[in-house]
Parts: C-alpha cells; structure tokens; sequence
C-alpha cells in the first residue's frame, strides 16, 4: 500500500474503503471515531490514525468535487467529548469551502454537513 510506505501518501483504495464501512454502518454506529474507523478496517501500527485522517481527507476532497456531504464528518475525535472531528477536518472544510472561515460558526454548519452525510449514505 502506498499509504504504509509514505507517510501522508493518499491511499485510494484504503479512502475507498472508509468509504464503504461508513456508508454501510447502522446510523446507531455513527458518528465512530477515528479510533473505531481504524479497528473496524483492520489497521494497525505505525501511523494508524494518520492513514485514516489522509484517507478521510480524500474523501473531503472528492465529495466536494462530486458536490456531495463530506462522508468524513460521520468521523469524530474521542477526544473533548463533543462528538466533533479534529481540527484538521475543519481547517481543510474551510480551506475546501464547505464549512465557514468563523470559527464561532463552525460547529453548527459541521453539526449540518454530518446530518447532510447521514441523510446521504445509499
């Protein structure tokens, strides 16, 4: 995989994976973590979540080409406890255009996108 040998390399087929689980994943499994999206695809160490985040934000990039819900807002950070994603997934919403650059407005327009991607999934 070109994901194991270069660190931040895309993967497509592992973005097409993620893909799938959380397309086909009960509504009550979502939002996962990246944790959980990690162990549900089988991968392990080193670099694990950082496979998971470049593939997610494949998919960012892709969905919005495609102008659909960013499937990767069903992913979120265990961390804080909000049930929100990293803030990696907001800087690169932002620079994409589909979330707002005021921060005091994200949280609402992400909380949309993730009830937009859910009401997407097949």
């Amino acid at each position: 995989m070109s994901g194991d040998t270069t660190p931040g390399a895309s993967d497509p087929a592992l973005a097409e994976r993620v893909r799938r689980v959380l397309e086909t994943l009960p509504e009550s499994a979502l939002p996962m973590t990246y944790r959980q999206l990690a162990a549900t695809l089988g991968l392990t160490p080193p670099r694990t979540i950082q496979r998971v985040t470049t593939a997610l934000e494949a998919l960012m990039r892709e969905d919005i080409r495609q102008a659909r819900p960013m499937i990767a807002a069903l992913v979120v950070s265990q961390r804080g406890g909000e049930s929100l994603p990293a803030t990696g997934f907001f800087e690169l919403a932002v620079e994409l255009g589909r979330l707002p650059a005021d921060p005091a407005r994200q949280v609402d327009a992400y909380r949309e996108e993730f009830r937009r991607a859910l009401a997407a999934r097949g």
